[in-house]
């Protein structure tokens, strides 16, 4: 398989008229995605691939990315004006 592929293949879907799709249901379990939760997409127009996370785990993402900022600018020291 190519290399921007390197997860689970969950077969296919098909794109209804008003562009939705519906997701396999094990994909459903395996992202614990649940009825009326959001989901963040993301692509990349180039390789024209489309990826998908629960926003609760996104949102924990970047909760957690923040954390690391944090504790490695608290590292780096002030520097005054001059």
């Amino acid at each position: 398989m190519l290399a921007i592929f390197k997860g689970k293949a969950y077969g296919s879907a098909n794109v209804g008229g008003r562009g939705q799709i519906v997701i396999p249901a094990h994909l459903r379990k395996d992202l614990n995605i649940r009825p009326g939760d959001q989901v963040m997409i993301f692509a990349e127009p180039n390789k024209k691939f489309i990826s998908m996370m629960n926003l609760r785990d996104f949102s924990a993402l970047i909760a957690r990315a923040g954390r690391a900022i944090s504790r490695l600018e608290a590292k780096i020291p002030a520097r005054g004006k001059g």
